[in-house]
């Protein structure tokens, strides 16, 4: 019986040598597993080929949109009674800019507001003209055609903060910048830099 063990894994050994097939050509790959668009999907799967780069995609490429509509308080303080932009505050306003430039369809609304001190007319006139300020530097400083811009002022009807208190006040005298469009825009995906990129 041991014999015959010891004949069969002879037999065995050498059949599986015999059948042992060297090849140096290259194999034929069937499928594109490039990554062109550098969207995470490989050309194999790709349905939607050039989406933009850091939007999130489905498994076949595709990203999602969604609508602009976008509400942006602009972190521009206003001295009491004025309607002075400090130019420490244009990259606020140089953010709305950015997207308008991306997106040449956007128009925007930029929304005066201020504190409950003085009469309501007055502050009607100093909120219109915060806002006023604001679609200046858009225009002025950073080329935005004014067809896209529009300013309102709202005197002290939505204050943010109704306390009373001069920090309240402080708080209430603003701008807020809402963009609007026909288009819409990709939805980016999250990466491990997308919380630095956000705005404070």
């Amino acid at each position: 019986m041991k014999y015959l063990m010891i004949l069969l894994a002879l037999i065995t050994t050498g059949c599986s040598v015999n059948d042992i097939v060297e090849s140096n050509a290259s194999t034929q790959q069937n499928f594109d597993l490039a990554d062109s668009d550098h969207d995470g999907v490989i050309m194999a799967r790709e349905h939607c080929e050039g989406t933009l780069i850091g939007s999130a995609v489905d498994n076949y490429g595709c990203g999602n949109t969604k609508n602009i509509n976008e509400r942006q308080d602009l972190k521009i303080l206003f001295s009491n009674n004025s309607v002075i932009i400090e130019p420490q505050y244009y990259n606020q306003i140089e953010l709305v800019a950015n997207i308008m430039t991306t997106y040449p369809t956007t128009k925007v609304t930029i929304e005066g507001h201020t504190s409950k001190r003085g009469s309501y007319e007055l502050n009607l006139a100093l909120s219109q003209k915060r806002a006023k300020a604001v679609i200046e530097v858009l225009e002025n400083r950073f080329g935005i055609d004014p067809s896209r811009l529009n300013a309102i002022g709202y005197s002290f009807d939505k204050p943010i903060d109704s306390s009373g208190t001069p920090e309240a006040e402080e708080r209430n005298r603003r701008v807020i910048a809402e963009v609007t469009a026909d288009d819409a825009i990709p939805e980016m995906k999250w990466n491990i830099y997308t919380v630095d990129e956000q705005i404070d």
